[in-house]
């Protein structure tokens, strides 16, 4: 298990969880040195943990939590797909969709959780690009979902 790995489960993120695709779709894919992963929601053990629209049914703390969770199960599809999250050389981008209330206006708070675990996992390498945007709904009811780009180690 690799450094970054081992950092996760000390965060309390098994990295050998699996989780499927819930449609017609791959989990990521490879393009040259850039991986693009699909959407990831907050699955865990096969189960959504995180349903509901921020803040009134989701706290904007748990949709934080959440957020951190859908960017594990990204790095856990690039561990599956390339064998070590270790061969990711930078995070590019995150783009953070949430379930969001009428008025809701702080999506770039909920996002910050991912943003925070890719830095804590990845330091100056974690820093990236990011958007935050506010939807109606989500698939499965989930109050996040992300999307990531990495660029792989040559």
């Amino acid at each position: 298990m690799s450094e970054r790995e081992k950092k996760l489960e000390a965060m309390g993120y098994a990295m050998d969880v699996e989780s499927k695709p819930a449609a017609t779709y791959k989990p990521l894919i490879i393009d040259g040195n850039t991986i693009y992963t699909s959407g990831q929601i907050p699955v865990d053990g096969g189960q959504v943990v995180s349903k509901g629209s921020v803040p009134s049914q989701v706290s904007l703390e748990d949709a934080q939590k959440a957020a951190a969770l859908c960017v594990v199960n990204g790095l856990r599809a690039v561990r599956k797909s390339v064998g070590s999250i270790d061969k990711i050389a930078r995070v590019i981008r995150l783009t953070v969709f949430v379930n969001s209330d009428a008025g809701f206006t702080d999506q770039h708070l909920v996002a910050n959780g991912a943003s925070q675990l890719m830095l804590d996992v990845f330091g100056d390498s974690g820093w990236h690009a990011r958007s935050a945007v506010g939807v109606a709904e989500l698939p499965l009811g989930c109050s996040v979902e992300v999307e990531m780009i990495f660029k792989l180690a040559e």
